[in-house]
């Protein structure tokens, strides 16, 4: 057992709605020791190629405030760490798996996901957690008579997955992500088909075998995600 948790065993969840309640939607969203603020604002700005499509938008930002990490990590302002970039995208990506574009038509979500406590696993968090907000910011949006017809077409949620050594793991914390030898993040839809994998040899490769068994557990990992989604919602 490692940090008293199986290597099966998902961190606990825990999940305050309504945190920030500046914005159309929120929650703060707990995996063990990391903390992640989603929230979700609208806007009637759309991009011109949504427009010339006839459908609304989905976007992303995703940072990690200064004193989540020991030691501290730096402020961002105009340039953005590529890390960032990289994962706000990865998170816009996987949303805009759980919408359908066309039934938002005229309006943009904005899913902004701020790290305040980081221990591992800090994208998987946010898109589990963002996809909540988004389905609160929805549903309000149908109450408000904003859009006619919830856009929802499916959960969406991520973990991740690796082998410590030999050890196959799962949802690892920063303790077991810093000495992964292979390390990978899968994100699937509420049919546990793929949205997205990204996995890395990190200090050696691994097999077809090695990666279906990581896919497996992540597959069991996620439905017990959805599962919390589900009972949050």
């Amino acid at each position: 057992m490692r940090n008293l948790r199986k290597y099966n065993e998902i961190r606990k969840l825990k999940a305050e709605p309504d945190f920030c309640p500046g914005a159309y939607s929120s929650l703060l969203f707990q995996m063990g020791n990391t903390k992640v603020i989603c929230a979700v604002s609208i806007s009637d700005d759309v991009p011109e190629f949504a427009k010339k499509r006839g459908t609304g938008w989905l976007s992303a930002e995703y940072t990690m405030l200064p004193y989540s990490t020991t030691p501290r990590s730096r402020r961002e302002f105009q340039k953005r760490d590529g890390r960032s970039v990289e994962i706000q995208r990865l998170i816009g990506r996987s949303l805009r798996g759980a919408i359908d574009l066309s039934l938002i038509e005229n309006y943009s979500l904005i899913v902004d996901c701020d790290v305040l406590q980081a221990d591992g696993g800090t994208r998987t968090a946010s898109i589990t957690g963002a996809y909540i907000a988004l389905k609160q910011a929805v549903n309000r949006m149908v109450k408000e008579e904003l859009i006619k017809v919830n856009p929802i077409v499916t959960n969406v949620a991520a973990i991740s997955a690796g082998y410590v050594g030999e050890e196959l793991l799962i949802d690892l914390d920063y303790s077991e992500d810093s000495k992964a030898d292979v390390d990978m993040n899968i994100v699937m839809d509420g049919n546990y088909d793929l949205i997205e994998i990204q996995g890395t040899g990190e200090n050696r490769t691994f097999t077809l075998d090695q990666l279906n068994n990581m896919l497996e557990l992540a597959r069991k990992g996620i439905k017990e995600l959805i599962d919390f989604q589900n009972r949050v919602l």
